[in-house]
């Protein structure tokens, strides 16, 4: 039986995690940038998972789920920022917030 090389699991999580930096980079909408984060989250918990596979420790996928504590913990206290600022601002774009300079 064939498996999938890993090579291809690290490729795949190098292209996600790029894909999440250009969001980050170049979207301006808040809830774009809040997923962009989350993309290259789950990239690093791919490369986590593989790596663990590879040298058969479970220490890969211990630190992916603490990742995914955090990033639940994140989305959760992400969210709630993110409707009181367009509660407040009536937009979602994140050039248009400026309420954390003052």
């Amino acid at each position: 039986m064939n498996a999938v090389p890993l090579s291809w699991y690290l490729i795949l999580s190098a292209v996600l995690f790029s894909l999440g930096v250009a969001g980050f980079l170049v979207r301006r909408n808040i809830i774009t940038v809040f997923m962009s984060i989350e993309l290259m989250l789950n990239a690093v918990n791919l490369s986590f998972v593989t790596f663990s596979y590879q040298f058969k420790q479970a220490d890969g996928h211990i630190f992916t789920f603490f990742v995914m504590v955090v990033a639940a913990a994140e989305a959760a206290v992400g969210l709630a920022i993110i409707l009181a600022l367009v509660r407040t601002r009536r937009t979602l774009e994140v050039d248009e917030v400026n309420l954390l300079k003052f």
